[in-house]
């Protein structure tokens, strides 16, 4: 579970750091991607790599020319999960490994969530004194206001939702209370420094993805829009933890779609090694290159 820091990435003015707080090993893909197991799976196994994956867990850091701003901010740490024991009181040492970049918690100016799941919203707040408070003092937190609506009606509190529900106390409520919490319509518009939220449900009821755009250059952080490459050779697959498929199925599209036209690096939530890449698109199909 060691923190592990590698070479920042650059697009247009923007530099991007990654900060990798654990990685879940030896997955199965038929786990992962139940939709393999389907009677009604078009795709031949024999086209797919079943191999055991893994899944990193990190937060993306970006220094633009005024800001300094986290994406997704991963587990969070002495969190109480019981559902998810992978995240079960986790102890890494994420805020030195956001030190060691040259970040320090009271210089971060936005923190911007794709949506409020337990891998996404965790290092919003830290444990002081039997309180949880906001790691991030100076700092505003967007997220969608539709996220949090469904999370806090009743009506979803159900097995599926469990985790999520559980976090909105330790790892939301906190900066709402704080008075740092913006919610948001997510309708495309700029919020900071080219950074806009762009629909893309299913994944979860509001689920967003974030396009960066400076000096011409692009870049797609995509949530939780792929959780293994195998999903951008088959965007059709969805994966155990996508809520709404029909909607989950289109917005990968749409993904693939937006990154190949704009030419966009792509910065993934889970994917491995250095979890940023290209969606390629040749005679072959759809593919994935790491860069």
């Amino acid at each position: 579970m060691n923190t592990r820091i590698t070479d920042n990435y650059e697009v247009g003015n923007v530099k991007i750091f990654p900060n990798n707080e654990t990685v879940l090993n030896n997955l199965n893909i038929d786990n992962i991607l139940p939709d393999l197991n389907s009677p009604n799976n078009p795709i031949s196994r024999n086209t797919v790599n079943l191999e055991p994956i893994c899944l990193s867990i990190h937060t993306w850091l970006l220094k633009t020319k005024k800001h300094t701003i986290i994406i997704d901010p991963g587990v969070g740490n002495s969190k109480n999960r019981p559902f998810t024991p992978n995240f079960h009181h986790l102890n890494t040492p994420f805020l030195e490994g956001l030190r060691r970049t040259g970040f320090k918690p009271e210089d971060v100016d936005y923190v911007l969530m794709t949506h409020l799941h337990v891998d996404h919203v965790g290092w919003n707040t830290t444990l002081s004194d039997g309180e949880w408070i906001p790691t991030f003092p100076n700092a505003e937190y967007i997220f969608s206001k539709k996220e949090y609506d469904y999370f806090n009606d009743p009506v979803n509190h159900n097995d599926r939702n469990k985790t999520s529900v559980l976090v909105q106390s330790d790892s939301i409520q906190p900066i709402i209370d704080a008075g740092l919490a913006s919610m948001i319509n997510v309708d495309g518009y700029e919020v900071v420094d080219g950074l806009r939220f762009v629909s893309t449900p299913g994944h979860s009821i509001d689920h967003a993805s974030i396009t960066l755009s400076s000096q011409g250059e692009n870049a797609l952080f995509t949530g939780d829009l792929f959780h293994t490459s195998v999903q951008i050779q088959y965007p059709e697959l969805n994966s155990i933890y996508d809520a709404f498929d029909v909607q989950a199925r289109s917005s990968r599209h749409w993904g693939i779609k937006y990154a190949i036209e704009n030419h966009s690096i792509v910065f993934s939530s889970h994917f491995p090694e250095s979890s940023k890449g290209k969606i390629i698109e040749d005679k072959n199909g759809l593919g994935w290159k790491y860069i």
